[in-house]
């Protein structure tokens, strides 16, 4: 399979060297050779099977709509662009594939799915808190923002409050705390090697390959 890895920041290097582990050709373009999503055009991505963007927000905004309008398909790790959910859906439904997540690994997604069962429980205050690096762009994290929307859906009329922190080169820690009357519950996840990340966007794309539309990572990645 040819991919083509938007971003050689930390997270988007690893996903270049997991994929050309696992076999595929791949090519990387970073923010200098790739600004406003002027390399993505026809003849770049002429054989292309997937785009994975793990970039910053304004740009993989761009960068899907110039995959999107030339039918391509998509995996973003990119996290903060989500005021623009719909339009990119829409986009996908008409033309190519988009598959997006605030959080690639399989951990994280775990971690969802024990937050919701979490949440059912009744008399208990609900906080989270999330930890990364310095240069992370938005705050509160993806990870963390899907983490409130799990507990809020299964609380309704609650606000969880998340406290965000900002540390050297912090890869990613997330804790849901449930504190009651006479006890407290905390699901923690903390990210040792982003290659977990990189490793999920590498198996997504794979997924990706050959499909069209549109999915979050929650939705398929049972089926890596």
């Amino acid at each position: 399979m040819r991919i083509l890895v938007l971003g050689k920041g930390k997270t988007g290097s690893l996903v270049a060297e997991v994929a050309r582990e696992r076999g595929h050709d791949v090519r990387a373009l970073d923010i200098t050779e790739n600004e406003h999503a002027s390399a993505l055009i026809a003849s770049t991505l002429a054989g292309v099977d997937v785009v994975i963007d793990f970039t910053a927000p304004e740009a993989a905004v761009e960068n899907m709509r110039a995959v999107l309008a030339l039918g391509g398909r998509i995996v973003v790790g990119t996290t903060g662009w989500y005021s623009h959910l719909d339009e990119m859906k829409s986009k996908a439904q008409k033309r190519g594939a988009l598959l997006y997540g605030t959080n690639f690994s399989i951990g994280v997604q775990k971690l969802f799915r024990l937050t919701a069962e979490l949440a059912r429980l009744d008399g208990y205050t609900f906080s989270i808190s999330e930890t990364h690096h310095v240069s992370k762009l938005d705050a509160p994290s993806g990870t963390a923002i899907t983490l409130r929307q799990i507990v809020e859906a299964a609380q309704p009329g609650t606000r969880v409050e998340i406290t965000s922190h900002r540390v050297g080169d912090a890869k990613g820690e997330h804790t849901v705390t449930a504190a009651g009357p006479d006890d407290v519950i905390e699901l923690r996840h903390n990210i040792l090697s982003r290659c977990c990340l990189a490793l999920g966007a590498v198996r997504a794309a794979e997924w990706l390959a050959q499909k069209s539309g549109a999915w979050d990572f929650r939705e398929i990645f049972d089926q890596l």
